[in-house]
C-alpha cells in the first residue's frame, strides 16, 4: 500500500507493477484527489511562464493498469494492526506500507499570516493555487517593497525562495519596475548560502542584483495593519507585497497516528528509508527525516534505492539468502534559475557538500557546477518533459543515483 500518488508514490507503484505480476502483488495507492502536480513548475506559474496544463495531470492516467487507486483522505494509521483508516471510516489492510504523502505549507502556524491580507498583500507559491494568486498580484504590482521571506526549515526545495528572488529581480527589470522596487530576501539562517564553498562561489549573487538580505530573522507574526513582518528579536520589516514560505509540515494523519515528530515527519533510516520503530513501513519523498534537501531528485533517487531493495527481497523471499541492501547516499541535484536565461547546478550528498567543477553528464557534455550557465538552465527546463513522459511512466532520470566525485574540485574535503 502506498500513501500518496505524488512523485515517489507514482514511481514506486509503476515500477513494481511492471516487475511483479498482479497475481503475486496487489498494489493500492491512496490520495485525497486526482490532481498530480509538477511542483517545480510552481515558481514559473507565479511569473506566468507555465500554464495550469503544464503543471497538472490526472493521477489515474499516470498509474499503470493493475494498480488500485483510492481517492479519499487518510484519517490515521494503525501500525500494529497493519491497517490504514480512511476518512470515510473504511479500514484497509497492508503487508508493506510506503508513506509518501509529502509536506505542505502551513501559514496557519504563523500569527497573522492567514488574516484578511493573505492572498492580497501576503502570498506564497508552494501550492498551485498560491502560485496562481501570486501571479495575479505580481501583474498588479507597480513598485514598492517586495519581500521574499522564509519562516523556517525544512522546506520543499530549499533553493526555490532564492530562485524566486532572482526571477523577481529579472521580471521587474523587464517591466521597468526595478528602480521603483526595494527587493529584500529574509532568511532564518545566517546567510543565503551557509556551506563555505557555496558561499565563496555564490555569496555575491544577490548583492550583485541589488537584493538586500536580512539574515537570522525568525518570524513571530505578521502585522497586517502596519504591513510588516515582526521577528522574535523585535526587528520589523515592512512590505507592500510579501512572498512568504510558510512552515512546511507533514499530513495531520501522521500526528493523529502518533508516528511523527513536531512537524509531522516520520523518523526513518537515512540509508534505507525504513521507518524507525514501525514494522514493514517505509518513508519516501518529503514525508520523512532524511538529512538532505527535500527535492525532486532526492525523492527520485531514494525511490530507486527502495525499489531495488524491495525487488531483491521479493526475489529472495523463498531463499535463505538475500542480497545486502543498497544504501542511499543522500544524493541531491538542484538548479537555481538566475533569471537571465542561465541556471546554477548544485550536486551534493550526505557526505559531500556542493563543490565547484563540472558534472560529467554523458552525451550533453560537462555541466558547470556552482556557476551560472545556459546549459544548466536548458537541463532544468528539460526535466519537466522527462518527469511527465519518462520518470512517472516507469523510466529513470538520465542522472546517476549515487553522487560521483569525478569532475569536482574535492580539495579540502576529508577522505572517508
Amino acid at each position: 500500500m502506498i500513501l500518496g500518488a505524488g512523485t515517489a508514490g507514482t514511481v514506486v507503484a509503476n515500477r513494481l507493477r511492471a516487475a511483479i505480476s498482479r497475481s503475486d502483488l496487489r498494489i493500492t495507492v491512496i490520495d485525497q484527489n486526482d490532481e498530480h502536480n509538477y511542483q517545480p513548475g510552481y515558481v514559473y506559474r507565479a511569473f506566468g511562464r507555465y500554464t495550469r496544463r503544464d503543471v497538472v495531470r490526472a493521477r489515474h492516467r499516470l498509474l499503470a493498469d493493475g494498480i488500485e487507486l483510492i481517492l479519499t483522505a487518510i484519517d490515521r494509521l494503525w501500525p500494529q494492526a497493519k491497517q490504514v483508516e480512511l476518512a470515510d471510516g473504511r479500514l484497509v489492510d497492508y503487508d508493506t506500507l510506503v508513506i509518501a504523502t509529502g509536506i505542505s505549507p502551513r501559514p496557519d502556524c504563523v500569527a497573522g499570516m492567514t488574516g484578511s491580507q493573505f492572498g492580497k498583500s501576503v502570498h506564497q507559491f508552494y501550492t498551485l493555487d498560491g502560485a496562481e494568486k501570486l501571479n495575479q498580484a505580481l501583474r498588479r504590482f507597480a513598485g514598492g517593497r517586495l519581500v521574499v521571506q522564509i519562516c523556517e526549515f525544512p522546506i520543499k526545495c530549499p533553493v526555490a525562495p532564492i530562485e524566486f528572488a532572482l526571477l523577481a529581480d529579472a521580471w521587474l527589470r523587464r517591466r521597468g519596475l526595478r528602480g521603483d522596487t526595494e527587493l529584500t530576501f529574509v532568511t532564518p539562517l545566517d546567510g543565503v548560502f551557509t556551506r563555505p564553498e557555496t558561499l565563496r562561489q555564490l555569496g555575491g549573487l544577490m548583492p550583485s542584483r541589488g537584493i538586500f538580505v536580512e539574515s537570522d530573522f525568525v518570524i513571530e507574526y505578521v502585522d497586517n495593519e502596519a504591513g510588516e513582518i515582526v521577528g522574535y528579536d523585535g526587528r520589523r520589516i515592512g512590505f507592500d507585497l510579501l512572498v512568504t514560505v510558510p512552515p512546511n509540515m507533514g499530513g495531520d494523519y501522521i500526528q493523529r497516528s502518533g508516528i511523527g515528530d513536531e512537524l509531522n515527519l516520520v523518523q526513518c533510516d537515512p540509508y534505507t528509508m525504513r521507518a524507525l520503530d514501525l514494522d514493514d513501513v517505509y518513508v519516501l519523498g518529503d514525508a520523512g527525516t532524511l538529512p538532505t534537501s527535500k527535492s525532486g531528485t532526492v525523492t527520485h533517487f531514494s525511490a530507486e534505492v527502495f525499489i531495488e531493495n524491495f525487488l531483491a527481497r521479493w526475489r529472495a523471499r523463498s531463499s535463505v539468502r538475500c542480497q545486502p541492501e543498497r544504501r542511499f547516499d543522500g544524493h541531491s541535484i538542484c538548479f537555481i534559475d538566475t533569471g537571465d536565461r542561465r541556471a546554477i547546478m548544485l550536486d551534493f550528498n550526505y557526505e559531500t557538500p556542493p563543490l565547484p567543477g563540472v558534472f560529467p553528464l554523458p552525451v550533453i557534455g560537462p555541466v558547470p557546477l556552482l556557476r551560472a550557465s545556459y546549459l544548466s538552465r536548458r537541463l532544468k527546463l528539460g526535466l519537466a518533459w522527462y518527469y511527465w513522459h519518462m520518470v512517472l511512466r516507469g523510466g529513470r532520470l538520465p542522472l546517476p543515483i549515487d553522487l560521483i566525485k569525478a569532475g569536482k574540485d574535492v580539495r579540502g574535503i576529508p577522505k572517508a
